[in-house]
């Protein structure tokens, strides 16, 4: 069997010392205790550690080899506790996320910023996803964890708040609305609208055209062509206005601004992880809080 490592950790100070009150004082125990440990280590190891004598310790040629091999052995076990108390803390592997598109200008780069310089030994990776497969994707554990737009319906998986954001409608810098700091829902109404294809993201999509159901005449919606279309020509020419949240400030393009819509409800960003969470979950809901609380993301 081999000997405990607080014998050992004992020795090491002793054949440093090489006298057992000073040994026994840096340690912070009683001589004979020491004395009993250093016994019991010899017997356990079936060999004579010391040479004894009234004024003096002397190592033997085992205990010369045991004192200079035993720091680097006793530092590799320091770090496999430290590894096994990483994992634990959910500090250690790998972790998936998987993003709604819109999310990752801004939000997305943020939290994964964070969990990386707040765990060293996490691997991070982040893909984009269509945002009705991101719920049932985290619930069969093709990844982690998830960030969302808007609430998605979706079994298996728990859902936390992560940010709040204001809507408005992204629009031409020359466009006249843009000489406005907010714009009346009635005013952008009278402009076409061009909506997220509802089949990316059906949550989204019928919140921001609820935004309009009231108005008449009814506002002219539309689809772009391309889900993501980074030219956005339309906009940009002065044609079309985007409804959109305040990310849009950080992700717009040249030629492009944001405005805030008097009096729309905000929309929100969640964090989405599995029903039963293994540490690592926990670690990276914790990271999410903080992060969330630090830059303002949600109200107090």
């Amino acid at each position: 069997m081999a000997p405990d490592t607080v014998s050992l950790r004992y020795f090491l100070v002793l054949a440093q010392e090489l006298n057992f009150t000073r040994a026994a004082a840096r340690i912070g125990i009683a001589q004979p205790a020491l004395s009993a440990r250093m016994r019991r280590l010899e017997a356990e190891l079936g060999t004579a550690l010391l040479v004894r004598n009234t004024r003096s310790v002397v190592l033997t040629t085992a205990g010369a080899a045991l004192a200079e091999s035993a720091p680097p052995a006793l530092a590799a076990l320091d770090r496999a506790w430290d590894t096994a108390r990483s994992a634990a803390a959910g500090e250690l592997g790998t972790l998936r996320i998987g993003y709604s598109l819109s999310t990752g200008a801004e939000t997305v780069p943020a939290l994964v910023d964070r969990l990386i310089r707040a765990n060293s030994g996490l691997q991070v990776g982040a893909v984009p996803m269509a945002t009705p497969e991101i719920s049932p994707a985290v619930a069969d554990g093709r990844i982690d964890a998830g960030i969302t737009r808007g609430e998605q319906p979706g079994s298996g998986v728990r859902r936390y708040l992560l940010r709040r954001q204001r809507v408005g409608v992204q629009l031409a810098q020359h466009h006249p609305l843009a000489e406005h700091p907010e714009i009346e829902i009635a005013d952008a109404a009278a402009y076409p609208l061009r909506l997220p294809d509802r089949a990316a993201n059906p949550v989204i999509h019928d919140q921001l055209s609820a935004l309009f159901r009231d108005i008449r005449p009814h506002p002219r919606f539309h689809t772009p062509a391309v889900s993501f279309d980074m030219s956005q020509r339309d906009l940009r020419d002065g044609v079309t206005l985007a409804p959109a949240g305040e990310a849009a400030v950080t992700a717009s393009p040249a030629g492009l601004t944001w405005r805030p819509l008097r009096g729309a409800p905000s929309l929100t960003i969640h964090l989405v992880l599995p029903r039963e969470q293994s540490p690592l979950h926990r670690r990276v809901r914790a990271v999410a809080k903080a992060l969330a609380h630090e830059l303002h993301w949600l109200p107090d």
